[in-house]
């Protein structure tokens, strides 16, 4: 599988996740973006014995798009504490069903979620074992009854985009677990489009930035990439 590199030196890896791959090997047995991009850096280094490729946040297996790996033991500590403190800052570009009710907005929501079904729901605060789910929104362009909607994760709850923006009454294009109910059976409509971290050695600010791909919904916009990230 051919996977877009957008950065690496000797102490990251910035990627473009191709939709519909698990980030790390699971109970399907799949081929996972992790073991790809370790096997690639030993062919292309010729590197013996095994690879250290470290994992410090994820992406939803039908979602693709902008993730960075660790390369060293040192450099997933850092990156991991830059998460912790909230200093990693990932944006979002989703295409919902209807229109959200404000044209921009912060949701604050708790969601549990069942392991068994690995499905997420909002509920009641003080909820047992609920944790807070925050995310600020933006409606870039409606076309139809769909809309472009641009994301700021606050916080990285399991499901929490799409879970969110399903309770509000938009559930994302192509995602039937929530509530998406059109007839496009297509990849999920969200996209994981610019990420900014401080790099863990050289501690200069970076941005990785990936457009989505250009097939429905996502070219029925007029919207561009680099507007969406300015926006």
């Amino acid at each position: 599988m051919n996977i877009r590199i957008l950065y690496e030196d000797n102490h990251i890896l910035a990627v473009v996740k191709p939709p519909d791959i698990p980030v790390q090997e699971d109970i399907s047995g799949a081929l996972d973006l992790l073991s790809l991009l370790k096997e690639d850096i030993k062919n292309r280094y010729q590197k013996p014995g095994n690879v250290f490729l470290g994992l410090v946040h994820r992406l939803d297996r039908p979602v693709g798009g902008v993730m960075v790996f660790a390369r060293t033991s040192k450099a997933a500590s850092r990156l991991s504490a830059l998460i912790r403190e909230h200093k990693m800052e990932k944006t979002y570009l989703c295409v919902v069903q209807g229109r959200p009710r404000a044209k921009a907005g912060r949701l604050s929501d708790y969601l549990l979620k069942n392991t068994q079904s690995n499905t997420v729901k909002v509920v009641k605060p003080g909820t047992p074992q609920a944790k807070e789910a925050i995310l600020e929104y933006e409606v870039l362009q409606t076309v139809q009854d769909l809309s472009l909607v641009k994301i700021r994760l606050i916080t990285g709850r399991s499901h929490q985009i799409r879970v969110q923006m399903s309770h509000q009454g938009t559930p994302l294009v192509g995602d039937v677990k929530y509530g998406y109910q059109g007839k496009y059976r297509g990849p999920l409509a969200l996209w994981s489009h610019s990420l900014s971290i401080e790099h863990p050695t050289k501690k200069e600010g970076m941005c990785f930035t990936s457009p989505p791909p250009d097939q429905f919904p996502w070219n029925l916009f007029s919207v561009s990439a680099n507007s969406a990230h300015d926006a």
